[in-house]
Parts: C-alpha cells; sequence; structure tokens
C-alpha cells in the first residue's frame, strides 16, 4: 500500500481554521514548526505529532451525509490519498523524509463539530483519521509519497 500527500493544513493558533501550506518541518517529539500543537520541548511519544484524514474518508462522509466538509476542516495535518490511513494503527511508515507510527484512531470530538456543522461528530466516527508519533523527523510535502517498509 502506497499513496501520497494531497495537501496539508495547518493552524497556527487553537480555535483558528487551518490553511493550506505547501511544505511543512516536523521534529520527532514536538509535532510541526508553527503549528498549535507544536511542543517546545521534544516529549516520547505523545501520540499526535502529526494528524492524518484520507481524502476518500472525508468524501464518503459528504457522500452519506449530505453534510459539506472539507479535508481541511478535519483539522487533520495532512490529507492522504491512495492510503487506508485507518489501516496504519500500529505500523510504522514514511511520509516523505519523515519516519512515522500510527497510534491511534484520531475520532471526531465535541470541539471539532462545534468548529463546523452539527452530525460532523457522528458521521466521521471512525473515518476521522489517524494521530502519528513522528520517529525521525524532517520535511513533508504535497505530492510525497507515502510508503510502508515491506
Amino acid at each position: 500500500m502506497s499513496g501520497h500527500v494531497a495537501e496539508i493544513n495547518v493552524a497556527a493558533e487553537h480555535g483558528e481554521p487551518c490553511l493550506p501550506v505547501a511544505r511543512i518541518e516536523v521534529l520527532a517529539g514536538q509535532g510541526i514548526v508553527g503549528e498549535r500543537h507544536f511542543l517546545e520541548t521534544p516529549a516520547a511519544r505523545r501520540g499526535n505529532d502529526l494528524t492524518l484524514v484520507d481524502r476518500g474518508a472525508v468524501e464518503a462522509f459528504v457522500d452519506d451525509t449530505g453534510i459539506p466538509l472539507t479535508a481541511a476542516e478535519t483539522r487533520r495535518n495532512v490529507v492522504t490519498v491512495g492510503v487506508d490511513v485507518n489501516a496504519l494503527v500500529g505500523r510504522r511508515f514514511r511520509i516523505g523524509e519523515v519516519e512515522c507510527l500510527g497510534v491511534e484512531l484520531c475520532e471526531p470530538c465535541s470541539h471539532l463539530e462545534s468548529l463546523t456543522r452539527p452530525g460532523v461528530l457522528r458521521g466521521l466516527v471512525h473515518r476521522a483519521g489517524l494521530n502519528v508519533d513522528v520517529l525521525a523527523g524532517g520535511s513533508i510535502a504535497v505530492g510525497d509519497e507515502i510508503v510502508l517498509p515491506d
């Protein structure tokens, strides 16, 4: 299974909209440089250095519910194409230069629904993305390949 990065979205502050960027720098145990969850001091395996969401899952949500939602509105950082992100729980993989470990599904919460529309919380269960630990940092750019080791 391999895919690629379709878009990258970040919010500098909590509650601000996630905005598209072409490239991010990611540090192990700290997250995305300049992003709202970035830690100044590294933390061992915190579980959310990076978040992923599958563009197809967001499109399926919209088709199933009729609720308009963009991938950026899910507040996940890396939007993927061609990868079942749910299948990455417990697995190591690489996005561009960055070595990752899938930690757990990133389930929707009431805060996400408060920033979007009613019905998002229930409709995105099990398709809202993946929380990731970064094992080796580097850059991730739109178009980068997502690769699982053999």
